[in-house]
C-alpha cells in the first residue's frame, strides 16, 4: 500500500464503526487502539463516567516534555431520515471524493492523525505530539472535560492544541460559546370540554417563548457586540417545542428546547439565566429544566504565534471566527492554547453523501508532517 493511500485505508476502517453520540463506543475506540497498536504505539484508555464509553489518549515522543496535542472526536451524528446514495457507513471512493458517514466530520482528521505515526515515530521527536480521542463531541463535547481532567497526568503541560474539524485546512482562530437546555413546564389535564378543571401547561411555555423572542431581539439591539462574529452579537432560539397529545386533552405537559451562541467574553450561562428566572417566575405550573450541551468560546488568541505556525504549515492565512463551535474552547479554557485546522468543509458536515476528498487528507498529512519536523528541531 502506498503511503498516500494509508489515510483512505484507515478512514475506511473508522467509518465502518458507526458509533453515535450518547451510545457505548467501544468498537469506534477499538478500532483505534488497533490501528495506534500496528504502529507501534500504545494509548491510554480514559473510561468516561457512563461505563460505556471511553476517550483515548496516546504520545509519541517525551511525555515530560511540553508539545503538541492533536485531538478530535470518534462519534459522529446519526443518519436516520437522510437519503443516500450509498451505504453511509462503508467508505464509497468516487472521483477523489470519498464517502461516509463522519468521513468529514471528523474521521479524516482521524485517519490523518494514524497515518502519520510511522513518520513521526521516525523523526525521533523531542516535542512530544500527543493523540487525543474524545467521545460525544456531537451532544455538547461531554468527553473532552473528562480528558482534560486526566491530563495533568498523561503528560507536561501541552503548548498548544490542534483541534482538526473541518475548516477545508485554513486555520480558525475563535469561535462562541454555547449552552443548550431543555425547559419543561407541567399542568393538570383535563377533557377540553372543561379546560377549567386543567390547567394548559403550552399557555406558559408560550410566555418564555416570548420572553426569548424579546431577550434575542433585545441582544441584537444593546449587544455585547464583537465584530468578528457573524452575527456580532449573542443569539439565544428556541428550536423545538413539544406539547399536548390529542386535541381534546388540556395538555399537562410542555417542553421547550433553546440554546445560546454568545460572544467571547459573556457566558452563555448568563443568558441562559435571564430565560430560567422567567421559566421560575411562571406560576400555577410545576417547571424544570436540564441541560443538553455546553461548551465555553474560544477567544481570539492574544499571541499569534501559534496562528502564524499553522499559517506557515498550511500556507493559508487564517480565519478569524466561525459560527459552529468546538472543543478548542475546553483545551483552552484548561490553559492551553487552541486552534481549529483539519480537512475537509463543514458544509458537508450532518449532511447526506457527506465526503472528504483525497486531496484534503494529503493536505493534512502535509500539515502533520510539517508539525512533526516542527517537534523534532
Amino acid at each position: 500500500m502506498t503511503p498516500e493511500a494509508i489515510p483512505e485505508a484507515i478512514l475506511a476502517d473508522l467509518v465502518a464503526c458507526a458509533d453515535l453520540p450518547g451510545a457505548p463506543n467501544a468498537r469506534v475506540a477499538g478500532c483505534v487502539q488497533a490501528h495506534l497498536a500496528r504502529a507501534g504505539v500504545e494509548c491510554t484508555v480514559l473510561p468516561g463516567p457512563e461505563g460505556d464509553r471511553v476517550n483515548l489518549f496516546a504520545t509519541i515522543g517525551p511525555r515530560d516534555v511540553p508539545g503538541y496535542v492533536l485531538s478530535g472526536h470518534m462519534d459522529v451524528v446519526p443518519v436516520a431520515g437522510q437519503v443516500w446514495a450509498s451505504d453511509p457507513f462503508r467508505l464509497r471512493a468516487e472521483g477523489g471524493r470519498l464517502y461516509g458517514r463522519g468521513a468529514t466530520d471528523m474521521k479524516g482528521f482521524l485517519a490523518c492523525m494514524i497515518a502519520m505515526v510511522p513518520e513521526l515515530l521516525a523523526l525521533g521527536l523531542r516535542r512530544p505530539i500527543h493523540l487525543a480521542f474524545s467521545y460525544d463531541e456531537e451532544i455538547g463535547c461531554r468527553g473532552v472535560p473528562h480528558m482534560l481532567a486526566a491530563l495533568p497526568g498523561l503528560c507536561a503541560p501541552p503548548l498548544a492544541c490542534i483541534v482538526g474539524e473541518p475548516t477545508d485546512m485554513q486555520p480558525v482562530l475563535s469561535h462562541k460559546g454555547k449552552q443548550a437546555l431543555e425547559l419543561v413546564i407541567e399542568g393538570k389535564a383535563a377533557h377540553s370540554s372543561q379546560p377549567d378543571l386543567g390547567v394548559n401547561a403550552i399557555y406558559p411555555a408560550a410566555e418564555v417563548l416570548l420572553f426569548i423572542r424579546n431577550l434575542a431581539a433585545r441582544l441584537a439591539a444593546e449587544g455585547p457586540f464583537d465584530a468578528r462574529f457573524s452575527p456580532p452579537c449573542s443569539t439565544v432560539v428556541a428550536g423545538v417545542v413539544q406539547g399536548g397529545a390529542a386535541l381534546n386533552i388540556i395538555p399537562d405537559r410542555c417542553t421547550v428546547q433553546m440554546e445560546v451562541r454568545s460572544v467571547p467574553g459573556q457566558a452563555p450561562e448568563a443568558i441562559s439565566a435571564e430565560v430560567l428566572a422567567r421559566l421560575a417566575a411562571l406560576e400555577g405550573v410545576r417547571v424544570s429544566h436540564r441541560e443538553l450541551a455546553r461548551y465555553p468560546a474560544l477567544p481570539p488568541p492574544e499571541d499569534r504565534g501559534l496562528a502564524e505556525l499553522l499559517e506557515r504549515l498550511t500556507g493559508k492565512p487564517a480565519l478569524q471566527s466561525v459560527s459552529y463551535g468546538t472543543e478548542a474552547g475546553l483545551f483552552h479554557g484548561a490553559g492551553v492554547p487552541s486552534i481549529i485546522c483539519g480537512p475537509g468543509s463543514i458544509s458537508r458536515a450532518h449532511r447526506p453523501d457527506e465526503f472528504v476528498t483525497v486531496d484534503e487528507l494529503a493536505g493534512c498529512c502535509a500539515m502533520l508532517r510539517g508539525l512533526g519536523q516542527v517537534a523534532a528541531g
